[in-house]
This record gives structure tokens, sequence and C-alpha cells, in this order.
């Protein structure tokens, strides 16, 4: 391929997109997004952890990842969750939805999510399935070929000739423990591992697949009170794989007077972040700041993640029916 071909296809970027695709595909099977604030959605990845307290919680999020890379991952979702009465026991019911697009592939998760909770032990046990679908598609139809290079055939059969999509259904389950001291999750997204059967508009002969396969999910945290101080220390940690490959991410965050947060995590091998938060009136907005630790580094400035979340207050009929801090509004 000559120098002119390699400046006008932009090789430089597309090889550091495909190195970070590759990155991304061996942490997150190119389907969960990776979020600094996972603390925040804990029902994005476990829908048992929707309807933990007597509120309808409601959040919006996005986040752009390896900014400076074109066409890099930029994900937005909707979350919304809320506790309710059925047979005399305390269920919870929540919606997830989820939109990503990364250079010409964009996929789309929804889902509905039902919890059913149980109190023991001194705190409460959840358990929660999340029923929903995957859309992925991929703009063939978009991808320009150098002319004259005989290492292309512009009729290769490998890529879609137009734009191809296609739909699965997704299932996902999950198991929390709350106690007023600490919170425990343990969750698998894709446990039916749905397979995508990419269809070319207009021609059924040609078909693509995408497989999206399971992915395992331990999360756990506290909420620690400083004695004789307004200050709270918020420690938390989530574990991910696909047997294959995992990742590990912990944070640390303190919150002041119920009002302030900040903090730092970390993701094992990919980035350091920085955290800060609000709560007010029923608000609670939080932004952080990825630092890639890795190669990615020399292409990329890094990560933005930004969070709004409401809290429409519920009457469930019991005082202080669960006294525990919730993982969400702490």
């Amino acid at each position: 391929m000559t120098m002119d071909i390699i400046n006008r296809l932009h090789i430089k970027p597309l090889l550091a997109l495909v190195l970070s695709i590759m990155t991304y595909a061996c942490a997150n099977a190119q389907i969960d997004a990776t979020l600094s604030q996972y603390w925040n959605v804990p029902s994005y990845y476990n829908p048992a952890a929707t309807g933990d307290v007597d509120f309808i919680h409601i959040t919006a999020g996005s986040r752009l990842q390896w900014v400076g890379i074109r066409h890099a991952p930029m994900t937005f979702m909707g979350l919304a969750d809320m506790p309710f009465k059925f047979m005399n026991r305390r269920w919870g019911c929540g919606v997830s939805l989820e939109q990503e697009s990364m250079g010409l592939f964009s996929s789309l998760r929804a889902g509905a999510q039902l919890s059913w909770k149980k109190k023991m032990l001194g705190g409460t046990l959840s358990v929660g399935v999340q029923a929903g679908i995957i859309n992925q598609s991929f703009k063939g139809d978009s991808i320009i070929m150098p002319e004259g290079d005989e290492a292309h055939e512009s009729n290769d059969e490998a890529i879609p000739a137009g734009t191809v999509t296609g739909t699965a259904l997704d299932l996902s389950g999950g198991v929390m423990f709350t106690h007023k001291w600490f919170w425990a999750s343990a969750s698998v997204t894709h446990i039916n591992s749905p397979t995508v059967n990419l269809k070319v508009e207009n021609d059924e002969e040609k078909r693509y697949e995408f497989d999206a396969g399971r992915l395992y999910y331990f999360m756990a945290g506290s909420n620690i009170p400083v004695k004789n101080t307004l200050f709270e220390i918020q420690p938390s940690v989530m574990f991910r794989t696909d047997t294959k490959f995992y990742s590990v991410e912990a944070t640390a965050r303190m919150r002041y007077n119920k009002f302030l947060s900040a903090g730092i995590g970390y993701r094992h091998n990919d980035a350091l972040s920085l955290l800060i938060g609000a709560n007010y009136k029923g608000f609670f907005i939080s932004y952080s700041y990825d630092y890639p630790t890795s190669a990615i580094s020399k292409a990329s400035t890094g990560s933005h993640e930004l969070f709004v979340s409401y809290n429409v207050k519920l009457d469930m009929g019991e005082k202080n029916r669960n006294k525990h801090k919730s993982i969400r509004i702490m």
C-alpha cells in the first residue's frame, strides 16, 4: 500500500482503534459497557438491584471512551426502577436501555427487570431476572475501499455490501445481599449466549453472525461513617470475567455531609479514574474522568463519564422499612 493510500485512509488512527476494540472485546465481549461508576448503576449489571429502597429511581448517563481516537465507543443509557408489593411481599421492577456506537458498528440493548426480596441475616436478599433484546447493526455500505490496490477486493464476500442488522433475545440474572454495613452482588449477563443473525437488507442469502458470550460479575461495597465527623468512606470493587479474560476495578470515595463526594478508582491494566459527585434535593450528579494507563494513552487523552439520577419518594406502608443505605444514594 502506498503512503498516499495510507494517508488517505488514516491508517494510524484506524490501527489504534482496532487495537482498542481488541482490548475492549477481551474485557467486555463488546457488549457490556465499561463504566467507572459501576457502583452508581448496579441494576445495569444485576437486575436484583432493582427496588432496593422506597424510591422511583431514574438514571441517565453517557460515556465517551478514548477521546482523541476517531470512531471510539460512545455509550448512552437510561435506567429506572422501583419497589412494589405483591402477595404481601416486596418486589422490585425496572427497565434498562443502552445504545452504543463504535465506528460503523452500533448496538442497542433493552430489557425489563424483576426482583424478589426476602429479609434475612439482618439484611435483604434479592434475586432478579432480566429479559430483553440485543440489536446489532453494521454499516457495510460506508466502508471505503482503496482503489488500484491488489491487497483489497471491492467485492470481498466477508464485508457486507450494505447495512446489516439483527436482533436476538437476551437474558440476565443475579443475586444481591444488602446490609446496613455492606452490600454484595453476583450476576450473569447474556445467560443464553445469544447469537445475533445479521441480515443484508433486500438480500436473504447473505447473513453474518455476532455472538454475545456470558459475562460473570461480582460487586461489593460499603458505607463507613468516620466517627465524630460528617465524612463517610465508600469503598467498592467489581470483578468480571468471561472465564477466559478478566477485569478488576476498585474504587474509594469519600462523602461529606451527605452532599459532596469525591474519590479515585483503578481498573487493572487500563485506567486510573477521578470521580466527583453531589446530592441535592433528590438529584445526584456524578462525573468521572479516566486516564489510560495502557498503551492506548499514546492515542487518547482519556474517557469521560456523566450520570444524573433523580429519586421520587414512595410510601410503602411501613416506616423505615429499609434502614440500609442505598448503594446508589450513599
